[in-house]
């Protein structure tokens, strides 16, 4: 019997593993990294152990390094979570060379299957070779990654080698191995895959398909168990093939196999030889715990026969801590509140007054809406994050309710290019009108209550400024001897938390929440500015400034000042949260100004350099 579980990862997935270990009457061991001192998966854990550092190369990626922390803790055994070592077959054997249990498949399955090149050649698929205009458009992908990092799509011969480089510099900073392959890409399919259990007495399950389409970078945004729409012979054509595969190796434990779907026919990608991130939708449908199961499968028990009968439908939907209408740029900062309506899956690594990093994935959180059918969990989703409080950094919340009730995707004919597609309109903004005005009628009752307020003499309406969506909002109103009043609006009532108003007959009711100079109107979030503008705040036309924190990776070749350059032109890379992010010129020019070297760190805002445009 497993007495201790390490779990060799952190945030969210080692939450996770902590609740069901925890159920079970298991000890718990984190680790975490220098950046995750005060992490909620350290906090949780029974003990956790440190992994001096914050690259995930020196930390997370650092097998012996964990190994030995499993040891000294007396955990006996190590759940590799996602991500990470949660592929590695070296990792997993130097676990069980160390006496400790490994709760996920054996190393020779992992070997045969992490690497994205044999896990094709075992199912009778060659990558591309040498790349011609013919063979265009083509995936450049990691062969040990996953979640979207190492991977590019090519569109133009003249374009590969660089996306080459900069899919291989990813991979070995995500995953510890540079390899990358390419492969044809197949445009707008849709991605659907296959969970399957298997234990050691010959059994497998499958339990059902997910639909995983709607992806940005190549990394899932929204995913739902059953997948809709396919008929009954292509799902069978699914499960055989994924059950093939899991034979093919003698698999044990929890595992995924995903494939393209276009035409009809079912595209073999890859197997995932671990738990993936959207498992829960798979749980809430088979009425089961994946992370249970999987423990009970390293213990040697035996599945059922047969797994449980699915009911309904789920559908998870991943927040991250990013700017969708700004390249989806990665946001850091302190997470004040993140609360969901009751009757939501909420699977998450922060907690309120969390700060978010710079050196690990953007994803804050999972929801997980369940009910008798899509159409009721589609809904139940939308609702539920559009009511949730997330007051902090930028998120794609926004993104994810319009795309939930998008009549694409309630349609179910969506596709891996819907992004492609919709993401200007999806991300156009749409300010709520009132919601300035229930800022500063906030902000005014709060005041009045510390200071007082004069209503005894007529006076000039007082002014308050507010960003939103980009754009400056001023709204003006009046203290009277009846309180707070406002042209064109009704004030019902007002306090600093919360403000009711009236417009043609109709009450809404808003509630604030204030940090500093950001200010949550319920979903819709405004920065309060300063009465005069700070003049040292402007910068040069042509200015490039970091759009979020991290570090400089490599300035492009021949790029120095004085260099002339066209618009477009990658000009450096920045990387952020196990991504890389590209800056280009904003217009054709001459680099008058280059401000960063490789390796430096930079923060949001900072000046990286300057063209000026001819």
């Amino acid at each position: 019997m497993i007495g201790s579980v390490l779990v060799a990862n952190r945030g969210e997935i080692a939450c996770r593993i902590f609740r069901t270990c925890r159920e079970a009457g298991i000890r718990t061991v984190a680790v975490h990294s220098d950046a995750d001192e005060n992490a909620l998966h350290a906090r949780v854990a029974d003990a956790a152990v440190r992994l001096p550092g914050t690259a995930s190369a020196d930390t997370y990626l650092r097998g012996d390094l964990i190994v030995k922390a499993a040891l000294a803790a007396g955990a006996d055994a190590v759940h590799p979570g996602y991500g990470f070592l949660s592929e590695n077959a070296g990792f997993a054997r130097a676990v069980t060379d160390a006496g400790l249990t490994w709760i996920g498949p054996p190393p020779e399955a992992i070997e045969a299957m992490a690497s994205k090149t044999r896990a094709k050649e075992l199912m009778g698929i060659a990558p591309l070779g040498e790349v011609t205009e013919a063979d265009l458009p083509v995936l450049v992908k990691a062969a040990a990654g996953g979640g979207g990092r190492g991977m590019r799509v090519v569109r133009r011969l003249a374009d590969l080698d660089a996306e080459l480089t900069a899919a291989r510099a990813e991979a070995a900073s995500a995953f510890g191995d540079g390899e990358v392959f390419v492969e044809p890409y197949v445009e707008d399919g849709r991605h659907v895959e296959v969970q399957i259990l298997a234990d050691t007495h010959g059994t497998v399950w499958v339990l059902g398909t997910r639909d995983c389409s709607l992806q940005r970078r190549h990394q899932k945004v929204i995913e739902e168990a059953p997948a809709p729409g396919l008929d009954a012979s292509l799902t069978r054509d699914l499960h055989e093939q994924a059950v093939r595969a899991a034979r093919a190796v003698h698999y044990t434990g929890a595992g995924t196999v995903e494939f393209l779907v276009a035409d009809g026919h079912a595209h073999f990608l890859e197997m995932n030889t671990r738990l993936q991130v959207e498992h829960p939708v798979t749980e809430a449908v088979f009425g089961i715990d994946l992370v249970a199961l999987q423990l009970r499968v390293a213990e040697g028990h035996a599945l059922d026969g047969e797994p449980p009968p699915p009911r309904g439908h789920a559908v998870e939907a991943r927040l991250y801590a990013e700017d969708p209408a700004h390249g989806w740029a990665p946001q850091t900062g302190r997470l004040h509140r993140l609360a969901v309506p009751d009757g939501i899956r909420l699977d998450t690594g922060y907690t309120d007054g969390d700060d978010i990093g710079v050196h690990y994935d953007p994803m804050l959180a999972k929801l997980v809406a369940h009910a008798p059918t899509r159409a009721e969990a589609v809904r139940r989703l939308a609702g539920a994050l559009e009511r949730a409080a997330i007051h902090g950094p930028v998120t794609n919340r926004d993104l994810l309710v319009r795309s939930l009730r998008h009549e694409e995707f309630t349609s179910a004919r969506m596709d891996t290019g819907f992004y492609a597609r919709h993401l200007t309109a999806l991300t156009e903004p749409a300010p709520d009108p009132l919601a300035p005005l229930a800022a500063a009628l906030a902000d005014a009752s709060a005041r009045s209550g510390r200071f007082g307020g004069w209503r005894n003499l007529p006076s000039a309406p007082q002014v308050k400024r507010y960003a939103l969506a980009g754009e400056e909002h001023e709204v003006r109103y009046h203290h009277t001897r009846a309180g707070l009043t406002a042209e064109g609006v009704r004030v019902v009532r007002a306090d600093a938390r919360s403000v009711v108003l009236e417009t043609d007959g109709v009450r809404r009711r808003f509630e604030i929440a204030r940090y500093g100079d950001t200010v949550h109107v319920g979903s819709t979030t405004l920065t309060a500015l300063p009465r005069f503008p700070d003049p040292a705040a402007e910068h040069v036309p042509g200015s490039l400034l970091a759009p979020m924190p991290g570090t400089v990776v490599r300035v492009a070749e021949g790029v120095t000042e004085g260099a002339r350059v066209a618009a477009g032109q990658p000009l450096l890379w920045l990387e952020a949260m196990k991504m890389e992010h590209r800056i280009t010129a904003p217009a054709d020019g001459t680099l008058t100004t280059l401000q960063v070297v490789p390796g430096q760190q930079v923060t949001v805002g900072s000046l990286l350099a300057v063209v000026q445009e001819t």
